[in-house]
């Protein structure tokens, strides 16, 4: 057997700890009235996850040459125009990220010296996005500087919050042993208090759980390398849902003791703001320690939010502006390299879309809610780019006995169409539903940020075409 193969319990492990973290328990019980997320977890597992799973499966046997990216699925079943847009998505959905980057690595420091989040929010919340985009501006200066100090850090810093976030779970039923005195929330498992309600705040959140379960495409270029692919590599997917599921369900279980729902709903951007450090300053005054617990999670996620910002700023412009498919479509401008071999003028852009929603949010009333508003926003762009994988999937299937992947999701070919298309409904609807919020000016948000980013993808190959044109007629004159 070759000894390179990896085993595919290797894979699920290394899979969990790229689509799992701390942030989506915390997501999932705040905006699921607590426990109630449980029935929704297994829904969304059940019927979305583990099939958008096993399908980048089949598209990263299928296509392991190529790196396992989807704009490269795009291009091999559709062609390069799609290819581009697929890549223009995935560097597009970055844009709110960035942002949400910006503003959580400054709430982690915060949190890291003042150990509290009344200082935070109550900063003016001008003052507060002029400083996130100044931080914004010099991260991309990193960039552009062909510095990235900060990937070893990245990964050292994921690897930190990813032990803590089972840490978490194990320290608290632990400390129930421990402390059992001390001020636990009482839980109520009826029936009643686990089926959610489905009404209008129910099914506009779901994007939120969406969000949470993608991005696992990154790791198709491991399923060829595993032994054994057509059996080994569901196994390991399936392991993978099952680990999800039982960290979401006991992570839920473990903020229900923390945590009154009804508190929750009376100051709700708070929660999600600062839901995630009261959980770690809790722990800590349950095992007598303090806040050292929430001193080390906010450390290791100020680190995490500012070197994933470098990354986020850098690795997305290139995978769109090195693809030299895609550079046909893309005005010769912005394909601009510095003496560092940045793509400058791609920063700068960066730079302004980004900043442009930093400082857009100077007009919103609270520092916290700011926090809330890229939750939101993040949970309606961010899953666009799922769609491109479905897209493939379909294109893929359709395509017949062309490609021969060494593993196939399910072999009769009208259940892989349906669900296909039926992971690219529940993507494209929940991000949609996403949009919709109470508050007018995040709803606007919502709506202007993923159009604008649209149709910019859409202007710019018009640009390159009249470029190319304007080129021809010279040479012709």
């Amino acid at each position: 057997m070759d000894s390179k193969r990896i085993k595919w319990t290797t894979l699920a492990f290394m899979a969990f700890s790229t689509v799992w973290g701390f942030g989506n328990v915390l997501n999932g019980f705040v905006y699921f009235n607590g426990i109630q997320v449980i029935f929704s977890w297994i829904l969304m597992f059940a019927l979305y996850f583990i099939p958008y799973a096993l399908m980048v499966g089949e598209l990263g046997s299928a296509f392991k040459e190529s790196g396992g990216g989807v704009s490269s699925w795009i291009l091999k079943t559709t062609g390069p125009k799609l290819a581009y847009y697929a890549g223009w998505t995935y560097w597009a959905c970055h844009i709110t990220y960035i942002a949400s980057k910006s503003s959580g690595g400054l709430k982690a420091l915060s949190w890291a010296v003042f150990r509290n989040a009344e200082t935070y929010d109550t900063f003016p919340t001008i003052g507060v996005q002029l400083i996130t985009f100044a931080v914004l501006l010099f991260f991309c200066w990193v960039a552009s500087r062909g510095l990235n100090p900060l990937k070893k850090l990245a990964t050292i810093a994921g690897t930190s919050m990813f032990v803590m976030s089972i840490l978490y779970i194990i320290m608290i039923f632990t400390a129930r042993a421990i402390n059992p005195t001390a001020d636990y929330v009482s839980l109520d498992f009826s029936m009643k208090n686990l089926i959610p309600q489905f009404d209008v705040k129910y099914f506009t959140s779901l994007s939120i759980l969406v969000f949470a379960v993608g991005g696992c495409e990154k790791i198709s270029p491991y399923v060829n390398k595993v032994e054994n692919p057509s059996k080994g590599f569901p196994k390991s997917m399936i392991t993978l849902a099952i680990m999800v599921v039982v960290c979401a369900i006991l992570g839920t279980i473990a903020m229900g003791m923390m945590f009154d729902p009804v508190a929750i709903n009376e100051n709700f951007n708070a929660y999600v703001s600062n839901g995630s450090y009261w959980a770690f300053q809790k722990l800590g005054n349950y095992y007598g320690i303090g806040d050292t617990l929430l001193i080390i999670y906010a450390v290791c996620n100020m680190v995490g939010q500012l070197s994933t910002l470098v990354i986020s700023i850098d690795a997305p412009l290139r995978m769109l502006l090195d693809n030299e498919d895609a550079q046909e479509f893309i005005p010769t401008a912005l394909l601009k390299k510095n003496d560092a071999g940045a793509y400058i003028n791609g920063i700068k852009m960066v730079a302004v879309l980004s900043g442009a929603i930093i400082l857009i949010q100077s007009f919103v009333p609270g520092a916290a809610a700011v926090l809330k508003q890229l939750t939101k926003l993040n949970s309606v762009c961010m899953p666009m780019r799922y769609l491109w994988v479905f897209t493939a999937y379909i294109a893929l299937r359709k395509a017949g006995a062309k490609y021969a992947p060494e593993y196939r999701f399910v072999k009769n070919n009208t259940v892989a169409l349906i669900a296909g298309g039926w992971c690219f409904f529940v993507t494209a609807a929940c991000c949609i539903l996403g949009v919709y919020d109470t508050d007018p000016f995040t709803m606007a948000l919502n709506i202007i940020t993923p159009c604008v980013l649209t149709a910019l993808g859409v202007i710019l190959p018009i640009i390159k075409k009249n470029e190319v044109q304007k080129k021809a007629a010279e040479a012709n004159a």
